[in-house]
């Protein structure tokens, strides 16, 4: 069993067509989640300046913020300027380039990326494997946490993990036997982490594979939390 256990992928806020938890603190309480990364689901499906305002309005050291952002031009960007990010004082931003329709490898996300200087998580889906590997040769320093990869993309997400150093995987979907452990073998546990996408995704799926991956106990304590808390430097965060 892990010592900690943090998901690196949760979502708070109304989810549209279903009836789904809007506080997640209970289902960590009952999975025996310490902490979580938490987007608002209105910067997800609707708006992201006031989901953004409502997630950073949320006062619990268990939920660490990751706000959406849109790099645009004035006008058409969340916030108006990448200054802005820094001002939230958040560890990780969300990025989320097809749903928001822009270009992840553009001159202006760039530009934005290189000013901000945080780490990114972006699901694997909205981005293709070329424009990762470009965003990463492009600004070699950019840490990326890889969201929703699945299993059925592995060869795909090894190529990249392989190519881009910064990168790093998100195991919840990558459900299928061995798995996480093949992963871990080639690139090391360091840069794979525990989440989940509650709860829109299943979080007792990928809580019961956190307990029986068939890695040493120094491996999962830094899937379940160590990884992430390097990534963000979490480590001095009181739950």
């Amino acid at each position: 069993m892990p010592k900690l256990v943090v998901d690196a992928h949760r979502l708070v806020g109304p989810v549209p067509f279903d009836d789904l938890p809007v506080d997640p603190r209970a289902d960590m309480d009952r999975l025996g989640i310490g902490r979580a990364c938490v987007t608002h689901t209105l910067s997800l499906y609707s708006d992201p300046q006031a989901g953004n305002d409502a997630l950073l309005a949320l006062d619990d050291p268990r939920l660490v913020p990751v706000p959406v952002v849109v790099p645009g031009v004035p006008g058409a960007s969340v916030p108006y300027a990448p200054g802005e990010v820094l001002d939230w004082g958040v560890r990780l931003i969300r990025l989320c380039p097809q749903r928001h329709r822009f270009d992840l490898t553009g001159p202006i996300a760039l530009r934005w990326l290189a000013e901000v200087g945080l780490p990114i998580a972006v699901d694997l889906d909205e981005a293709t494997p070329a424009q990762l590997r470009t965003l990463a040769e492009r600004l070699p320093e950019q840490r990326i946490l890889l969201l929703n990869t699945g299993y059925r993309r592995l060869r795909a997400l090894a190529e990249l993990m392989a190519e881009a150093p910064k990168v790093m995987a998100e195991i919840g979907t990558v459900n299928t036997q061995g798995g996480v452990e093949w992963l871990a073998e080639r690139f090391g546990a360091e840069r794979l982490v525990f989440g989940t996408g509650a709860p829109v995704g299943d979080d007792c799926g990928p809580r019961f594979l956190l307990d029986h991956l068939d890695l040493t106990a120094a491996e999962v304590d830094a899937i379940a939390a160590g990884s992430l808390d390097r990534l963000l430097d979490l480590s001095d965060s009181s739950l």
